[in-house]
């Protein structure tokens, strides 16, 4: 498995972005981001970081449903 690349803040908000995801509110360093669903609503907080921890990634990754390979190098 290809590891995860250490990404920005911003650059990891572009990512959910193009999977429907949108930044609702910036409040501190930290961006919360949206997706609307039928019956719920998914919401990730992203910390607006230069560089975000990989147990960091990989919480937003699941809690985001987005693919791992998405976030990989």
């Amino acid at each position: 498995m290809p590891k995860l690349a250490v990404l920005s803040g911003k650059a990891v908000c572009v990512i959910p972005a193009l999977h429907g995801f949108v930044e609702v509110r910036q409040r501190g360093s930290h961006v919360v981001m949206q997706k609307k669903l039928d019956t719920t609503t998914i919401t990730v907080p992203v910390p607006n970081h230069a560089e975000i921890r990989i147990g960091t990634l990989l919480s937003i990754i699941r809690q985001s449903g987005v693919s791992r390979a998405e976030f990989e190098r």
